[in-house]
């Protein structure tokens, strides 16, 4: 079973020069070993995705462009959302295609992640 994501994953851009570091802001209670667990709406570039150096396509800053994140979870969601696994990936419209070196923890068990409701 592959491992979902947190916001410490590191992604690639196979038109990218750098390595990009994932941001997660869809949610704010689900986490593993203190990190925010990664959902398919982790995907606004800057914000979710930090460029990733130069682009080769462009010839420039190579800032994400995602429609959709493929390969994510079939039933596990986070607020209606499915989560990202390290086996994630994402075709950039401009041409690139985003994939995870890192999955930005320890191998985990389900019962080690911990969602916490706040409370009003």
């Amino acid at each position: 079973m592959p491992q979902k994501l947190t916001e410490k994953a590191i992604l690639l851009c196979n038109k990218g020069a750098k390595p990009s570091q994932l941001k997660v802001t869809s949610q704010d209670f689900c986490m593993a070993e203190g990190k925010l667990i990664a959902t398919e709406e982790d995907k606004q570039a800057e914000t979710n995705i930090p460029n990733f150096g130069a682009c080769t396509v462009t010839r420039s800053k190579c800032s994400p462009s995602v429609v959709k994140w493929d390969k994510t979870t079939e039933k596990d969601e986070i607020n209606g959302c499915k989560i990202l696994t390290e086996n994630s990936t994402c075709q950039c419209s401009i041409g690139g295609k985003i994939s995870v070196q890192d999955k930005g923890h320890q191998e985990l068990h389900e019962a080690e992640w911990v969602c916490k409701l706040n409370s009003v």
